[in-house]
């Protein structure tokens, strides 16, 4: 629903929205609004409402997705509604609100001529303010990627995720579906860690009070931002590879060590780290004790922490670095945590293969139907190790198929696709080298459309049962 139109039906004679922008300024939070621009339910020539009327881009879809190619007769509805309502909400809304940012929804509804009059019509009435990458595919002034979620792909410049407390963006009552505390504080970390920002959708119930399931995630996230804060905002694209124990973010001088999985041995090994460390600590309550720093290679500095983690979320370790970061990009494997996950959204994708969009459903790798497509990840071992390997995906029976191969260097280990959601398949042990090697998934066989679609790799460190 278009925020324009919930501000002229409230009942109340003041302005709310005018009393949040006040709100908002007062506290230094930027203040903007959602506009719906290519999706109305309430009007007759709005595309997308083709229950009450014959329009295309709803759920008829009438003359398909790029309805504007094959029903050129409904293009003069769309551009008049353009003009006749979406721009002039627009000039209103800057001109009453002076926002800072416009928050664009749905543009797959309208002509992507129609997008681009709106994008213009914006720059011209309000330069300066921030517009979201669904505007129009490709322009705005940052990326909006997945909503709801769970794995980020690799992303150039600015991009938002949009993460929701369950998974519905209105309110639910019958969606109890809410993640923990720990899926947001973690997926926070992991954003900034790649460069990203997060928008936290909640909605309200129907008398404006949020769900006290929503408060209570909400207060999670905010106890501990009191205490960690600092390594979110104001941070950025961590210079480091992916962590076996969690993500890292950069500010200034300060990398901040997001521990997710806390080391049973009280050693924290940041692998590829070549800057000198000048000090470490903990962000915890009570924590002001410097940690000691260890330099073990060129390569890798270990960090001695308390035997139990502060908080089981995310465990925030500051190191105050010596000079300007230098990092190895190869991913250091540690054989001292159980398991160590390969994620897909975490790989080099190679032929025709693509990200998914990144939520719980579709956290996969898709599109691999050429012999030639493979998932690589570039790492190395500290020591000879034993893994047990486990290979993760999805292989819906009416397309995917065949037989694939993981190759740790020069040693590989085959599987054969079974059907089914989350498959975890056991493939095998491998004994390797210290050193780098890559780890490559390619196919031997497709039997089907594709061959799967590839989650990632899980390592679980061989100790045999001692006699």
């Amino acid at each position: 629903v278009n925020t324009y139109n919930i501000v002229q039906a409230t009942p109340f004679r003041r302005d709310p929205m005018r009393e949040l922008r006040d709100a908002c300024r007062k506290y230094g939070v930027k203040f903007g609004f959602y506009y719906s621009h290519a999706f109305d339910w309430g009007e007759a020539d709005a595309p997308g409402n083709d229950w009450d009327y014959n329009n295309p881009g709803g759920d008829k879809l009438l003359g398909g997705a790029n309805w504007w190619e094959t029903r050129p007769e409904f293009l003069p509805k769309a551009r008049g509604y353009v003009d006749r309502k979406a721009i002039p909400q627009l000039r209103e809304l800057v001109a009453e609100y002076q926002p800072d940012i416009l928050w664009f929804d749905t543009p797959h509804k309208l002509p992507p001529a129609e997008n681009q009059r709106i994008l213009d019509a914006v720059r011209a009435m309000a330069p300066g303010v921030v517009v979201n990458g669904r505007l129009m595919r490709g322009a705005g002034d940052y990326e909006s990627t997945a909503d709801r979620p769970a794995e980020f792909s690799p992303h150039d410049g600015d991009w938002e995720g949009i993460p929701t407390t369950n998974e519905s963006y209105g309110w639910n009552k019958f969606d109890r579906s809410h993640k923990p505390v720990s899926h947001f504080i973690r997926i926070l970390a992991k954003a900034v860690a790649r460069g990203g920002n997060i928008l936290m959708n909640i909605g309200p119930m129907g008398d404006g009070t949020f769900d006290p399931a929503d408060v209570a995630i909400l207060d999670g996230i905010g106890a501990w931002w009191k205490v960690n804060g600092e390594s979110i905002r104001g941070a950025g694209r961590s210079p480091l590879a992916v962590q076996t124990w969690g993500e890292s973010t950069l500010k200034g001088s300060r990398l901040y060590l997001h521990v997710f999985d806390w080391p049973a041995d009280g050693r924290l090994v940041v692998g590829g780290l070549k800057t000198p460390v000048t000090s470490a600590w903990l962000l915890a309550k009570g924590a002001s004790k410097r940690r000691a720093v260890t330099r073990l290679n060129p390569l890798d500095v270990s960090v001695a922490l308390p035997s139990e983690a502060p908080d089981r979320s995310d465990a925030v370790v500051v190191l105050e670095l010596g000079g300007a970061v230098d990092a190895d990009v190869v991913r250091l494997l540690q054989p001292s945590f159980t398991n160590e996950t390969l994620r897909a959204f975490d790989a080099q994708l190679h032929g025709g293969l693509r990200f998914g969009p990144g939520k719980r459903t579709d956290d996969y790798v898709l599109g691999w139907s050429s012999m030639s497509d493979n998932v690589t990840w570039r790492v190395r071992l500290p020591a000879i190790t034993t893994y047990e390997v486990d290979a993760n995906y999805d292989a819906p029976a009416a397309s995917a198929g065949g037989s694939y191969t993981v190759a740790f260097g020069a040693q590989k280990l085959s599987g054969t696709v079974s059907s089914g959601t989350g498959q975890r398949v056991r493939l095998g042990r491998v004994t390797l080298a210290p050193g780098a090697f890559d780890i490559t998934v390619t196919a031997t066989t497709i039997a089907g459309a594709e061959l799967l679609r590839l989650r990632g790799l899980t390592l679980i460190s061989y100790r045999p049962a001692s006699r």
